[in-house]
């Protein structure tokens, strides 16, 4: 087995329920993954601010996962969103427009790995091109059929952006 872009990265996640930091260390154990993690927005932001991380994930909800988006960003830092409460259209185009590279469903947990490597590896665009190809069917199961027309200027405006390296959100 070829060895992953994960191996000897040194990754922070945020949450605060302890039973998903779990899962995530479990999943990328075998990656050879340097996890750290922090059960609330104050360790979280402690940690983010005083160490170098390759990569960061941080739930929305619990730990105020936007504003450590942002420092994240700030410190050009790749992070990956988790969410279950906030799975939403709305929170999905916020981790978007604020830089995140990645939105995960906490229930795709134990398809966690490939989501971090493509943050690592793929440039902006092309990292949320492929989280909406391997997530967009789950979206729509959630969101219904439509979920993109509700936003659509936002979406057009996604779609046809050739280069983003981080997006502005468009008020309707």
């Amino acid at each position: 087995m070829s060895k992953s872009i994960l191996h000897g990265k040194h990754v922070l996640a945020v949450d605060d329920e302890t039973d998903v930091l779990e899962i995530i260390e479990e999943e990328l154990q075998e990656y050879g993954v340097r996890l750290d993690t922090a059960p609330s927005y104050e360790e979280g932001l402690q940690k983010l601010t005083s160490l170098t991380y390759d990569l960061v994930i941080l739930d929305i909800m619990g730990v105020r996962g936007f504003d450590l988006l942002q420092v994240a960003v700030s410190r050009d830092l790749p992070v990956v969103m988790l969410t279950a409460h906030a799975l939403s259209p709305d929170t999905l185009k916020k981790s978007i427009a604020l830089g995140a590279r990645a939105y995960l469903p906490k229930d795709q947990l134990g398809r966690i790995a490939p989501f971090l490597g493509d943050a690592l590896t793929l440039n902006y665009r092309s990292g949320w091109k492929s989280v909406l190809e391997k997530l967009g069917a789950s979206f729509g199961k959630r969101f219904g059929p439509q979920w993109r027309t509700s936003e659509k200027e936002f979406w057009e405006h996604f779609d046809k952006e050739p280069a983003i390296t981080k997006f502005t959100i468009i008020q309707s």
